[in-house]
């Protein structure tokens, strides 16, 4: 009789035999960061570079001033992240860098993801604590993740000069890697004029003056983020980038043909966005257009994943969220521009042009 119970059961029960991998992964996804961040903010992969040969734990251990113990359990998750290979001479396992680590891991690679998985880290991570409370407010968590305030937005975000440097560190390292593609999605040749709003450190700005020799890109943006971005990003040689201060929401914007708005009205309600977009109309040249630069829902929201965790991310974050590209056609139009058309690039983000009729 027992017996037969519990063949029932098992029938009964057709999820006893299956296995929870993906939830598992899902799960466990946290741990895969904080083993990324943690290697990069002890300088592993720097360590790693500069040896130019492969290291022992011992000697990595040393270099990053860091226990035997958990180096060792470090390098050992490394490598089976395919971050690090390993080489099994007659001594001990040594390390060496895959060549994506040395490439994007390091801190003096050109096209580094270093500074962006520190913000990532520090900043981020932090908020995510958070996500509960933001589903169930629908709001930011600043307040609860720095004890700031997030009535002003940029307030929040730039709350120290040491954050707003993070911040254009992260921005650099993005349009560093995915900046060609998004200013080459459309040919931006006959635009001549170019004011990149909120264009931060300048990276997107400088992708444009390579991508078209005729054109000047003036940044627009906060008086503190052009002084800091001077400072840090953008030399006085280059002559065709220029700067103009001010705060896009209340001060008069620069004329020009084009304009880019690149990561920008993700973080904005949709009436926010209205209101932008239509000071930009109003400044643009008969004949221009917007360029608007972000991560594009499928049309129903369906996907992609990445783009869907980052609109939560702009819900732990920002005011606002990512949008499908007939939500940003539809606040283009909401602002006068017409002819909307859109463009995949096939990495994180991608572009939508908006014309002015002449």
């Amino acid at each position: 009789m027992a017996e037969n119970q519990e063949g029932a059961s098992s029938e009964g029960n057709p999820a006893a035999d299956m296995y929870p991998k993906k939830i598992l992964e899902y799960m466990e996804g946290f741990l895969i960061s904080k083993t990324v961040f943690s290697s990069c903010e002890l300088g592993v992969f720097d360590v790693l570079l500069a040896a130019e040969r492969p290291l022992s734990a011992e000697e990595i251990s040393q270099a990053i001033g860091a226990s035997l113990d958990g180096t060792e359990r470090l390098l050992a998750a490394c490598a089976g992240l395919q971050l690090l290979n390993t080489h099994r001479d007659n001594g001990p396992v040594c390390y060496s860098n895959t060549e994506q680590a040395s490439v994007y891991l390091t801190r003096s690679s050109p096209v580094s993801l270093y500074q962006s998985i520190q913000y990532s880290s520090r900043t981020i991570y932090l908020c995510w604590h958070y996500l509960t409370d933001a589903v169930r407010e629908g709001r930011n968590q600043y307040e609860k993740a720095f004890g700031v305030s997030s009535n002003d937005l940029f307030q929040a975000l730039y709350r120290s000069d040491e954050e707003m440097l993070k911040f254009m560190q992260l921005m650099n390292s993005i349009w560093n890697i995915c900046g060609k593609d998004v200013v080459t999605a459309f040919d931006l040749s006959p635009f001549k004029i170019i004011c990149d709003l909120g264009g931060c450190s300048g990276a997107l700005a400088k992708q444009c003056t390579s991508a078209y020799p005729e054109c000047t890109v003036t940044i627009f943006d906060l008086p503190k983020v052009v002084c800091t971005s001077r400072e840090h990003f953008v030399t006085e040689a280059n002559q065709r980038i220029t700067f103009h201060e001010g705060d896009f929401f209340k001060d008069p914007l620069p004329e020009a043909d084009l304009y880019i708005l690149a990561r920008i009205l993700h973080d904005w309600t949709d009436e926010r966005c209205i209101e932008l977009l239509t000071r930009v109309y109003n400044a643009c040249k008969p004949g221009g257009a917007v360029l608007l630069v972000e991560a594009l829902l499928h049309e129903g929201g369906s996907g992609p994943v990445t783009v869907q965790l980052y609109s939560l991310n702009m819900l732990v974050q920002t005011e606002g969220k990512e949008r499908t590209a007939a939500q940003y056609a539809a606040l283009l139009t909401a602002a006068g521009f017409s002819g909307t058309q859109h463009r995949l690039t096939g990495k994180i983000y991608d572009a939508v042009l908006g014309h002015k009729e002449t």
